[in-house]
């Protein structure tokens, strides 16, 4: 009995041990590994790309040779998606090895773009915007963000400032303001900048992309500081996947190229001849010298430096001119040098689905093309992103930055203000007979002899002003899902947003007495020290749902802002011991009123508090609605106008969703958009309704030094009165767009038409000196601005191994002022004019040169006092009275450009692209201050009337060193026109191959020529970009690395 018992349930558990084996044997045989690669459609891996487990949470990605190993039943079916391609489902029945090709999204306007207070998809986006994508912005190394937009988003106009660290200048559509600030607004990652300082601190290589709002429709949402367009900056952060080291590096080589040269000494020598001919100086005529003339002509300046006089002696040592025996000087040699330039940055950055995050190191040494300009950089980035439950996310990233940058050649403190702007303009003034040394190797101090024109030789060591500043830029966040909370408000969320921006600021500047321009006189020293700190608070709810075919996205917001800036100068004359620079005020001898010392403070607060709604509907993705709020309060403004409620409204209709269109294959995407938006301008300085608190010379010794336009010495008739009805200024903008893709992709673009009006205009405006004041900032006038903007992207040609694209954006920009301080009437004397330009030239115009065929003409205005001849420049005589006046002024033409547009190319072939950007301007006038020829200083070689020559560009040449030709500077107002190769760039992409064995994840080393050539110019002695002769061409190395 027993024994069976045992039998029994030895037999069971026989059964259960089989039963077991049996479906473990059945479970194991589910399960499987199944390997793959993933390619993109040139057989080219793709790291990091996302493989799961539909309807699972199983997952991961694929290494750097595109591989992945996972584990799934027979029946799963895998999910393979990557950034930029379309999403793959692939079954792995029957499969254990799998090569999956994704094929790149060519739905271009399925994109998210950021639109202020949140991100939408390009397709659902109603309003006008550009973007710049951070590809674009690393086709084109500089050191700042700013000057790699140039050329890229249409509408945008962008000005060329070759300084070391300095910025463009940059418009959105043209001119609104006539007096009061037009710059963009600069948002960084959600934070609104209040600081002046733009995003010129930011390392180009820590964007990751941005995005210009140009219409009210979009930038209404900034309210009171959306007026001139929004420039919204994303910097990169880390992203979920495998942990990336990446190093980015250029070295640059440049060097200063004139479209204008100096004469050389022997053409000057003639010119200056003819100029003391024409002067009555000698009889003798340029082209027939003679010693004693010679004698005569440079006794004023080479007499007091007998190496030069020796020099031009040497023309006549076979008894007869002879030019080429004179010695040539170019003197800007002394000040120029060839610059390197060199950039490194090193980031990291990675995460998984709980934390993402990024952190970026770079260095900047930019020397400049003229001896004495440098610019150095120190930026850190750290950006974190936790997402510690489903329904918690915080983070923040701090863009910090250390700089130093120094001007080289000051222009503060000078003796004279007609002195140059620049070292190599000090340079360009100096006789090139003249010789920089002596027979024992000194230095000449006054080359020439006059006592004008001093040496620049060593003048970077007698001339500085260096600035350093340190800036920390905060955006930190936290972010509630309610609706994970709470299922019934599902889609809601709530986010809080702090934007801190601290920067310190001294900027010290030392001109010896040695330098240029002090001219001898008293060595000059100026300290200036500024803190500026400001932050931003956000509140927001947004709500995001879909009921059906209807799209809602709501947003709330209440936010705060304030900026403090604290601030000292002091400067003086007569500084002691050189080697001190500015750091020795305290020795300045304060009882000699001749020192100008002078001190000042100041206290500087602005605060903005704003509350605003939006709302996005959209029907059946194919009819969208955007319809938004913000209610504005301003410090600076006045009592009773400080708050003002600015509104926009979008419509955009997705017309290839309906179904009249399905049938046409060729039209991808094609969207109309209507739009409509205030805003607001209240860039006034704060204490404009109260009066300001100015820095004044201090006293002593019972005098006060005199007054100098180096430095700020304000009184009642130098500063405004105060306006106590202050108010905002009102701009209202109509848009009409459509965005189109056109043969699956291959033609793709946008087309806008926009007009504004702005009205109440921030005005600084003359008053009658009987109230003790000069002007007063009111809300007084209006202006219109109209235009279009056109950008064109397409795919010329797309093979296996070859593609060519090209990227076209151009605007159209009108300003007109529509009303002034009395109504319809003219301000001659500020130049503004009802029905024309905001900023343009009003003057004289000219016919040219008189001629000695017009000796009865001239006879006729010589009647009436003027003293014309030959050869002298002919004005235009408008009302016929043979008097040249006031009254013969006209409009010239319009400072501001009406067209722009930027044209990319870009070629690759297999792991090789070429790419060229040009960028023009065109239809506008530049003054490029004529040639005065008055024989004082060295001459730009120019084509001049002479009796002999008298088809000539310029009016002869007087000797006189005040006079002259009294209207030589009308020949400098010129049309501008201009079109020139930015940069041609060549790059290689290593074979993921070969970037293997070396241990890489990628690879790809580039050069660059910058500035290589202008295509066409109207004024060919000037580079219209940066508006002056000079500039800088050279050429980039780079490498960039990923680990």
């Amino acid at each position: 009995m027993k024994n069976s018992r045992k039998r029994k349930l030895f037999e069971a558990k026989s059964l259960l041990t089989v039963l077991f084996l049996c479906l473990s044997i059945v479970v194991f045989a589910q399960t499987k590994t199944v390997k793959g690669t993933v390619l993109d459609e040139r057989g080219e891996s793709i790291i990091g790309a996302s493989v799961s487990v539909k309807g699972t949470t199983t997952g991961t990605i694929t290494d750097l040779d595109g591989k992945f190993t996972i584990n799934t039943k027979n029946n799963d079916v895998l999910t393979i998606s990557y950034v930029g391609y379309i999403e793959q489902s692939v079954s792995v029945a029957g499969q254990t090895d799998l090569k999956i090709i994704l094929k790149e999204d060519s739905q271009v306007l399925d994109e998210f773009v950021v639109v202020g207070y949140g991100i939408q998809k390009k397709s659902d986006v109603t309003g006008a915007m550009a973007s710049v994508t951070s590809k674009e912005l690393e086709a084109r190394p500089v050191a700042n963000a700013v000057q790699a937009m140039q050329g890229r988003a249409a509408g945008v106009d962008i000005t060329s400032n070759e300084r070391p660290g300095e910025l463009g200048k940059i418009l959105i559509r043209g001119s609104r303001s006539i007096t009061a600030k037009n710059d963009p607004l600069y948002v960084v990652d959600g934070i609104p900048l209040m600081s002046e300082s733009a995003i010129e601190t930011l390392n180009p290589r820590d964007i990751e992309s941005i995005d210009i709002l140009k219409d009210a429709s979009a930038t209404a949402i900034y309210g009171s500081r959306g007026a001139n367009g929004v420039v919204l900056v994303t910097t990169k952060k880390g992203k979920d996947g495998r942990y990336t080291l990446n190093y980015s590096g250029t070295l640059t080589v440049e060097s200063i190229h004139d479209k204008s040269p100096m004469m050389n000494a022997s053409d000057y020598i003639t010119w200056r001849r003819w100029a003391a001919y024409n002067a009555g100086l000698v009889t003798n005529m340029g082209d027939e010298p003679s010693i004693e003339s010679d004698k005569t002509i440079f006794s004023r300046t080479a007499g007091g430096d007998a190496t030069a006089w020796n020099n031009i002696m040497r023309g006549w040592e076979s008894g007869t001119w002879n030019g080429a025996n004179v010695i040539n000087t170019d003197w800007t040699d002394f000040v120029t040098q060839t610059a390197i330039t060199q950039e490194h940055t090193l980031s990291a950055s990675g995460g998984n689905e709980k934390m993402q995050s990024y952190m970026s190191f770079g260095y900047l040494n930019n020397e400049g093309t003229m001896k004495g300009q440098s610019y150095e950089r120190y930026t850190a980035k750290m950006s974190v992103d936790i997402n510690p439950t489903e329904w918690l996310k915080m983070g923040g990233s701090i863009n910090s930055t250390w700089s130093d940058q120094d001007y080289g050649f000051s222009t503060l403190g000078a003796a004279s203000s007609s002195g140059p702007g620049n070292i190599y303009g000090a340079a360009s003034r100096i006789f090139n007979y003249a010789l920089p040394y002596d027979s024992e190797g000194n230095i000449i101090s006054m080359p020439g002899g006059d006592d004008a024109i001093m040496s620049v030789i060593n003048e970077w060591n007698y001339s500085t002003q260096q600035r350093q500043v340190f800036r920390a830029l905060g955006s930190f966040y936290g972010q509630l899902d309610l609706g994970r909370l709470i299922p019934v408000v599902k889609g809601l969320n709530y986010r809080l947003n702090f934007g801190p921006d601290y920067r310190n600021w001294r900027e010290g500047a030392y001109i010896d007495s040695k330098s240029v321009n002090r001219a001898g006189g008293k060595s000059y020293a100026r300290l200036k020290n500024r803190r500026d700190f400001s932050w931003t608070i956000d509140n927001m709810l947004t709500y995001n749902n879909t009921f059906g075919k209807h799209n809602l996205g709501l947003t709330l917001l209440q936010t705060a802002s304030k900026w403090n800036v604290e601030e000292s100068s002091m400067a003086g004359y007569g500084i002691p011991q050189p080697q001190n620079l500015w750091n020795a005020f305290g020795n300045i001898d304060i009882s000699d009123t001749t020192n100008k010392v002078s001190i000042g403070s100041g206290l500087t607060e602005r605060q903005l508090a704003s509350f605003m709604v939006r709302m996005n509907y959209g029907f059946n993705d194919r009819y969208l609605l955007t319809v938004s709020g913000r209610w504005d309060g301003a410090s600076q403004l006045a009592e009773g106008n400080k708050w003002k409620f600015f509104s926009s409204a979008a419509l955009a209709w997705r017309m290839d969703q309906e179904d009249f269109m399905k049938d046409i294959s060729w039209i991808h995407q094609f969207k109309l958009r209507l739009g409509v938006g205030s805003t607001g301008n209240a860039a006034v300085d704060p204490y404009s309704t109260l009066g300001a608190i100015q820095s004044i010379y201090v006293p002593f010794d019972n005098n006060l030094p005199a007054y100098t336009t180096n430095e700020p010495n304000y009184t009642k008739n130098q500063v405004g009165m105060a306006n106590k009805n202050l108010g905002w200024e009102m701009t209202t903008q109509y848009n009409l767009g459509v965005d189109f893709s056109f043969l699956n992709g291959r033609i793709g673009g946008s087309v806008d038409l926009y007009t504004s009006r702005t009205t109440d205009l921030l005005l600084n405006t003359k008053i009658p000196t009987l109230t003790g004041y000069p002007n007063i900032i009111a809300n007084i006038g209006e202006t219109k601005n109209k235009g279009f903007d056109i950008t064109l992207n397409t795919v010329n040609i797309e093979t296996k191994d070859f593609s060519w694209t090209t990227n076209i954006n151009a605007a159209y920009s009108k300003d007109e002022i529509v009303e002034l301080t009395s109504g319809k009437i003219d301000d001659i004397s500020n130049g503004w004019f009802i029905g024309k330009s905001i900023s343009v030239y009003y003057d004289i115009n000219n016919a040219g040169l008189w001629q000695e065929s017009d000796a009865e003409e001239m006879a006729k205005f010589n009647a009436n006092g003027h003293k014309f001849k030959a050869g002298m420049v002919k004005p235009v005589d408008q009302n016929g009275d043979y008097k040249i006046d006031a009254e013969d002024r006209v409009i010239l033409g319009s400072k501001n450009p009406l067209w722009t547009l930027g044209i990319s190319n870009t070629f690759s072939y297999k792991g090789f692209e070429l790419s060229c950007m040009m960028y023009g301007r065109f239809k506008y006038w530049i003054n490029s201050g004529g040639e005065a020829q008055l024989g004082r200083y060295n001459q730009r070689s120019i084509n001049y009337w002479t009796p002999t020559n008298t088809n000539a560009n310029y009016q002869m040449p007087i000797y006189s060193e005040a006079g002259g030709d009294a209207y030589s500077s009308l020949l400098g107002y010129k049309k501008a026109n201009f079109l020139k190769m930015r940069n041609i760039s060549l790059g290689y992409t290593f074979p993921k191959e070969t970037v293997k064995k070396m241990g890489l994840g990628n690879l790809k080393a580039y050069v660059q020529a910058t500035n290589p050539f202008t295509i066409a110019s109207s004024v060919d002695f000037l580079d219209l970009d940066l508006g002056g002769s000079t500039y800088n061409r050279g050429f980039v190395f780079g490498l960039d690395l990923t680990f």
